[in-house]
């Protein structure tokens, strides 16, 4: 049997109405249009106390890859994962910070070891039926208020890094706009925008990549007419031996169990996590299988679910933030991508690019701002905007709730914070409209897990 036959018979290929042409040519096009996460991850988490923005970048290229493979050759499904954005942007902005402005205050590494304990909660509850049970008791407007909070945190982090909102003095402002910094990061947002919403289909699937590439080129050639604080490569980084020593560094003390636990933040931190990675990858998977074919008999099996839980279980063991499903998986499905071809292909993409780093030099960040990657934050926090559609806007209930959610994430600078104060305004709220019954008993336990949460760390 030839080698092209037995990895059609292997991924089952044509059983799917496929072509192995389509599937590699599906991983390349995807692979280019989610190859931002890479100096993005990386910016994000370089910026935190005690992290190697080659490290970084390095452990998400890694993670990324193994979890493509893994979803690949065992889950045999076209869905591509890598660092998800609210969660690397929880975990540098809110958890790791040491601001008074959101911030709790653990280090790099005590991050990396909750969100090690979230990870491995997350794989054993995808173990079992608890996931199903779980996702089936929150109600889909209170799904869909988390989503959109989540994007709405994202775009807050993505406008503060552009420097087109400015935090300097305690509250939110319009940013320095004499700054040319601050105006390529504007113009790129805008640019990314408007291809997203472009008619050609090729501009609107790869937006985010060309307006990157946009932007770093102008921002190259106004820093060679003399800009300060414009993109450029960085050829400091081109020793491949000293990456991988950085890397190897974070990754074989990337855990402190007794500094991590010791502060009553933790559980709410890692209990957040676990909830976000449960709507977060499932809703992707489910989305994708959707788009995968409507009348097929391909389900998310299983092991699918698992190759996606892997991500969350094993990217804190090489030195990064929670890997996931990602919504641009739908890129290759659309495209006719039906087998796990799809995912290896992109996956050893991802592991080619650690010999490639120089080249995503110049998306690092410039004056303390970020012009080129920031607009992949905003035009990836504004398209999960239109999860408000699936709210039931007939439902006052509902509306307070997603209000209250999305208001609070913002403001309190926290996913977790914004999930809590949420669901027990929701709880509340039902008992008070005399509609308890209609309350899941996880939503009332999760309610009173967030209720002690606050109550220990006021008091503490």
């Amino acid at each position: 049997m030839k080698v092209k036959d037995k990895i059609d018979k292997f991924f089952k290929i044509t059983e799917r109405g496929s072509t192995i042409s389509k599937e590699l040519l599906m991983g390349f096009i995807v692979f280019t249009a989610i190859a931002y996460v890479l100096p993005v991850n990386s910016n994000i988490l370089g910026a935190i106390e005690g992290a190697h923005p080659t490290a970084v970048f390095m452990a998400t290229a890694i993670c990324s890859a193994i979890c493509c493979l893994i979803m690949g050759f065992v889950g045999n499904y076209p869905v591509i994962l890598s660092a998800g954005m609210g969660m690397n942007s929880f975990l540098a902005f809110t958890v790791c910070s040491q601001t008074s402005y959101g911030g709790m205050g653990f280090s790099f590494f005590e991050g990396l070891t909750l969100v090690f304990i979230s990870g491995i909660i997350f794989f054993i509850i995808t173990m079992t039926p608890l996931r199903g049970w779980i996702i089936d008791s929150i109600p889909s407007s209170i799904k869909s208020a988390i989503s959109t909070g989540i994007g709405c945190f994202i775009c807050t982090v993505g406008l503060k890094s552009s420097g087109a909102i400015d935090f300097s003095n305690g509250l939110p402002s319009m940013g320095n706009i004499s700054n040319p910094t601050v105006l390529l990061g504007v113009f790129g947002i805008i640019l990314a925008l408007a291809f997203l919403n472009c008619k050609n289909q090729t501009l609107s699937r790869l937006a985010i990549v060309i307006s990157m590439a946009i932007v770093a080129v102008i921002g190259l050639i106004l820093g060679a007419l003399g800009v300060e604080n414009m993109p450029a490569f960085d050829t400091s980084y081109s020793n491949i031996g000293q990456n991988f020593k950085d890397f190897a560094s974070d990754t074989f003390r990337c855990f402190d169990f007794k500094g991590a636990l010791a502060k009553t933040s933790s559980l709410a931190v890692i209990f957040s996590l676990v909830f976000v990675s449960l709507f977060d990858a499932t809703g992707t998977l489910i989305a994708v299988g959707k788009e995968v074919s409507p009348t097929s008999q391909i389900k998310m099996s299983r092991r699918v679910m698992l190759a996606d839980a892997t991500g969350a279980a094993i990217c804190s063991l090489l030195g990064t933030s929670t890997h996931t499903a990602f919504a641009e998986s739908a890129i290759a499905t659309s495209g006719g991508a039906r087998t796990g071809l799809t995912a290896v292909t992109t996956g050893v993409l991802f592991l080619l690019s650690i010999f490639i780093y120089p080249v995503f030099s110049i998306f690092a960040s410039t004056g303390g701002l970020t012009p080129v990657t920031s607009l992949a934050l905003v035009s990836v926090g504004a398209m999960m905007f239109k999860n408000l559609k699936d709210v039931d806007w007939e439902d006052k209930i509902s509306v307070f709730t997603t209000f209250l959610i999305v208001i609070f994430m913002v403001l309190f600078y926290s996913i977790s914070d914004g999930i809590g104060f949420g669901i027990i305004a929701y709880t509340l709220m039902m008992l008070i409209a005399k509609r308890g019954k209609e309350v899941h008993p996880a939503v009332y336990s999760i309610a009173a897990f967030f209720v002690v949460n606050f109550a220990v760390s006021a008091i503490v």
